[in-house]
């Protein structure tokens, strides 16, 4: 019988492969065991349990959207914060959208590695420049990815929830026609979600400047 030699990396790789097949509700180590046609007890040598196999699942993600860039991946480190925090919160809409359930798996994970120090220490460094102090920083910070993990959640909550069948806006409308304004909004809350999120992106940003200046 050939045994499948193991490691963290493999599984997770292979876990994130699955992930996109049968989605969170679906991945167990039994499911990834398979998969790599051993027994499920020979994961637990590597992960204690599924939630320190997610930690390692969202290191990677993290990792694979960073690969190719020093910092805050598509743009310069000497950028001023605000390209910086509006850059690194497109480039994980658009990490976490390339994987079936990608926030559920990411949000409250803890990274294994210390591959997310270089963008966090680029943009603090870069508000400090600008007068914001870490601790400001750190709740701009924050506030913005609370913002794009929020969004993508409810993205892909409602994309992989209607399947091909795309939101009826026209039914809702008529539904709510006793409450025009609500009705009228219905293309608003259920579509162009590029658009949405860049014009919140934009919100959440002024908002920082507002607040801290900079």
């Amino acid at each position: 019988m050939v045994t499948t030699r193991i490691d963290r990396a493999l599984v997770a790789d292979t876990a994130l492969r699955l992930l996109n097949e049968v989605g969170l509700d679906g991945l167990s180590l039994r499911a990834i065991a398979k998969e790599l046609k051993v027994q499920a007890p020979a994961l637990y040598w590597h992960f204690k349990n599924k939630q320190a196999l997610l930690d390692e699942m969202a290191t990677v993600m993290y990792r694979r959207m960073t690969r190719d860039a020093h910092g805050v991946p598509g743009v310069s480190p000497d950028a001023p914060w605000q390209e910086q925090l509006a850059a690194f919160n497109r480039a994980l809409r658009a990490m976490l959208l390339s994987y079936r359930d990608g926030a559920k798996v990411y949000g409250g994970a803890r990274f294994t590695g210390t591959d997310h120090a270089a963008a966090l220490e680029g943009l603090l460094s870069a508000m400090g420049a600008a007068g914001i102090g870490p601790s400001e920083a750190t709740l701009a910070g924050t506030t913005a990815y609370a913002y794009t993990m929020g969004f993508v959640a409810e993205e892909q909550g409602m994309e992989q929830g209607m399947g091909a069948e795309p939101f009826d806006v026209g039914a809702r409308a008529a539904r709510l026609a006793d409450y025009p304004l609500a009705a009228a909004v219905g293309a608003d809350l259920f579509e162009g979600y590029e658009e949405r999120f860049e014009a919140g992106l934009r919100m959440v940003i002024a908002g920082i400047e507002a607040v801290y200046g900079g």
